[in-house]
């Protein structure tokens, strides 16, 4: 795997793994495969991808939570997750 400097201190891989398109089941967009995406995202952690996008709208709103769990087994420290917030969730300074 191949990294670029973050800033003056991080290592991020070139290629991230995005979660928008995570696998699904029975063709429904919120309903992540849960046990495929698992595997998908251990196996690229495991040949060096340290980078994770995903977003507040992904999956009917189920790919932040997902990316989570998925996480929360200790390798949270391994990997830097980018997310994204619609414009129009924003009104105040508060929202964020």
């Amino acid at each position: 795997m191949q990294y670029r400097k973050l800033g003056n201190k991080k290592d991020v891989s070139i290629l991230g793994y995005g979660a928008m398109r995570l696998p699904i089941l029975n063709g429904n967009d919120s309903q992540i495969d849960k046990k495929l995406a698992t595997q998908q995202i251990h196996y690229a952690i495991e040949k060096g991808v340290n980078y994770i996008d995903t977003a507040y709208t992904y999956h009917q709103k189920n790919s932040e939570k997902f990316i989570a769990e998925v996480l929360s087994n200790g390798i949270r420290d391994k990997v830097y997750i980018a997310t994204k917030l619609p414009v129009w969730k924003v009104n105040n300074e508060k929202d964020f």
